[in-house]
């Protein structure tokens, strides 16, 4: 059996004693992410090369070590806490931009790097990276590939997968590989594809060739007022049916949006009961007539006020305003538990009921903001986790929530994952074949299980050390896996 000075000493011969944290003490900020779940790591080591990341991952795997990849630990489904403790391999020190091309409008970068340095180093030249978590000036691009992340302005541009045209990887035992390339198109099997989502359980992603886009020339951002989430949501699909798919469509609800703007100021009507953001880019002749239409639909469907940010300052200031909305929630209560699942639009009104139904059943505060445009719905349930059984409640609450939005043909992560938080909830969506041969997909790149275990898929052992999450199981009934 392997010693935890014996494994230190192993990690500290790769990469060195100081880029190796094995003091509880300074464990502690390791043993979570963003959700709710928590488990204690062995160590944590910070690789600086992808030779680095190789070495240790195979001496992880002769060790009998698990291992789970870490970015900024920005997410939200449990993929980055270290569920059979182990080492936790994070790629915080990989935060190269090792090139911008602006000629094949593409860029290449380690892991480590934030996602919105990569669009400020493309600016100069007039280039973009699409994809943009809300987290976007945190999270990295190596765990946005991990994750398959989105973001608001995903609707029309893809998410992370559309963007990503390569990878250089190490596999989950250790071997170096390339997915993919530097052009759009590559022959074969869509390994790339494959790897982009899989949350950690084949590898770890050490060089990314992305897509970059020009800038628009013109982009316009409205405000949408309205009395109710329900006027609200019939308003997205109309918007679409228009005939246009805006640059981003989100909607924040009252308790929201009174937050934010108690705590960030950015305009927004404090007695509304939701607002629209739409934001519209393009050339001129286009998002001219595509605003006007998108006002009359709002008009049309309850808007009592549509307002048009005037400048780039203000349109700063609405997204503002949406993106740190979540955080606001913090003057609400102290904890909030956040879920991701997909509808279909035009079942939009009748999910967000089910939603408020479930928060009342379970005695809980919900607050929603929202993809709206693509039915990515992200209500966060408020609580106090130090309420004896608040946790259970809340991770009750949540299962319904998520049967709810399958059971009206949607999915069960838009773009935060499946992770620890809804593995058990897979044989909602897939069969008995499905699910065995993903399970034989790990092993393809190596996976014998103790690379990110007891994520995604419900299979695996020893992954009851993270149980907060029993509650949730009970409530999802006898499909899902315990």
């Amino acid at each position: 059996m392997t010693t935890r000075r014996a494994l230190v000493d192993r990690l500290a011969s790769v990469v060195g004693p100081s880029n190796v944290v094995h003091r509880r003490e300074d464990l502690l900020v390791y043993e979570f992410d963003g959700t709710i779940e928590q488990s204690l790591p062995d160590a944590v080591v910070f690789p600086g090369s992808t030779e680095e990341v190789a070495a240790v991952v195979r001496a992880c795997n002769s060790l009998g070590v698990a291992v789970t990849p870490r970015g900024a630990g920005t997410g939200l489904s449990g993929g980055a806490v270290p569920a059979q403790r182990g080492v936790v391999v994070a790629t915080g020190r990989m935060r190269r931009i090792l090139e911008i091309d602006p000629l094949e409008r593409l860029a290449v970068a380690e892991p480590g790097v934030p996602n919105i340095q990569l669009s400020e180093a493309a600016a100069e030249h007039g280039l973009f990276y699409a994809p943009d978590p809300s987290s976007q000036k945190a999270c990295t691009i190596g765990g946005n590939v991990a994750e398959n992340a989105g973001g608001p302005h995903c609707l029309a541009l893809g998410v992370t997968t559309n963007h990503v045209l390569g990878l250089e990887i190490v596999t989950a035992d250790g071997e170096v590989v390339t997915l993919g390339g530097r052009t759009c198109e590559t022959s074969g099997y869509d390994l790339r594809g494959v790897f982009i989502g899989s949350e950690g359980t084949l590898g770890i992603a050490t060089r990314i060739v992305v897509r970059l886009l020009p800038v628009p020339a013109a982009v316009v951002t409205l405000l949408g007022v309205f009395d109710s989430v329900e006027r609200a949501s019939a308003t997205v699909s109309a918007i679409i049916a228009g005939g246009m798919v805006p640059a981003a469509l989100e909607m924040i609800d009252r308790l929201c949006l009174q937050a934010a703007e108690a705590g960030l100021q950015c305009g927004y009507p404090a007695d509304a009961g939701a607002v629209l953001l739409v934001e519209l880019d393009g050339v001129d002749e286009v998002v001219g007539p595509q605003a006007a239409l998108a006002t009359a639909a709002c008009l049309a469907h309850g808007a009592r006020e549509v307002r048009t940010a005037r400048d780039p300052a203000e349109r700063e200031l609405l997204w503002k305003g949406r993106k740190g909305a979540i955080g606001s929630l913090g003057r609400l209560a102290p904890n909030y538990y956040i879920l991701d699942g997909v509808v279909p639009r035009s079942r939009l009104v009748e999910v967000m009921a089910r939603v408020s139904e479930v928060a009342k059943e379970y005695g809980l505060l919900v607050a929603n903001v929202f993809h709206a445009g693509d039915g990515n719905l992200h209500p966060l349930l408020l609580f106090d986790d130090r309420e004896p059984g608040a946790r259970a409640r809340v991770l009750e609450a949540g299962a319904h929530i998520m049967r709810a939005c399958v059971e009206a043909g949607g999915a069960l992560s838009g773009e935060h994952g499946i992770g620890f938080e809804k593995r058990a909830f897979m044989p909602w969506l897939y069969g008995e074949a499905d699910l065995e041969n993903m399970e034989r997909l790990r092993g393809v790149f190596g996976n014998g299980g103790r690379f990110n275990p007891c994520k995604l898929l419900p299979t695996g052992t020893g992954c009851g050390e993270m149980g907060h999450n029993q509650a949730a199981m009970r409530a999802a009934g006898p499909e899902a896996y315990v």
